[in-house]
């Protein structure tokens, strides 16, 4: 099975690459539109601000073709900045639009806590979601960020994580699936997450050949 992951040039690219190669899925760095297109499912990582991550994808033709990813229900998922970029927009460094897969707005963390916010911190689920099947309630993962998605709908959240704020840490609407921290720095959980999406990548794959 084909997994394109989005090569944005920065990050663990290479460790999300190698946790999914890890898990059996055939994992590719890309910005190429059609090796994102025909791929069974896509990952967006990143790393960094906002309006960088924006314009770095609107260069490279990315921002139609993941919305049209998600129109053809291809299984997405994004990871940290990922995911923030998911929603409409976000309010780092200046207001930015975001792709609009997810009803919400990123903004910052309470200057209450230190910032960023880095290390491990509890995930707990909210929301029963094929995501998080299997984990316990509670598992810790890794962040590092200083910015939050705020989302509109509360159903679109799986999993919160305190730290300043509840924020949502796992976020997912049909195909879109986020997380604000980072599966291939988080150890047997995160293995486990990154495990749970390949095997609702298969069931959707599975799922569009019958209707097809």
């Amino acid at each position: 099975m084909r997994i394109a992951i989005v090569d944005t040039g920065l990050g663990n690219l290479r460790s999300v690459q190698k946790a999914l190669m890890r898990l059996g899925a055939d994992a590719c760095l890309t910005i190429s539109p059609e090796e994102l297109m025909s791929a069974a499912g896509v990952v967006l990582p990143g790393v960094g601000a906002f309006p960088a991550a924006m314009e770095y994808l609107q260069r490279h033709g990315l921002v139609e073709c993941l919305r049209e990813l998600a129109a053809r229900q291809t299984p997405l998922l994004g990871i940290c900045l990922g995911m923030q970029l998911f929603f409409d927009s976000s309010e780092e460094w200046q207001p930015t639009p975001g792709l609009g897969l997810l009803p919400g707005q990123v903004t910052r963390l309470p200057d209450a806590v230190k910032l960023p916010h880095i290390g491990w911190n509890q995930v707990v689920p909210r929301i029963p979601h094929p995501i998080c099947e299997g984990l316990e309630a509670g598992i810790w993962c890794y962040f590092v960020h200083s910015f939050a998605v705020e989302a509109q709908d509360p159903n679109d959240v799986i999993a919160v994580t305190e730290y300043g704020r509840a924020f949502p840490s796992i976020v997912a609407h049909g195909n879109v699936v986020g997380m604000q921290f980072h599966p291939e720095k988080s150890s047997a959980a995160g293995l486990q997450l990154l495990g749970n999406w390949l095997r609702m990548v298969k069931a959707w794959r599975q799922e569009a050949s019958l209707s097809s």
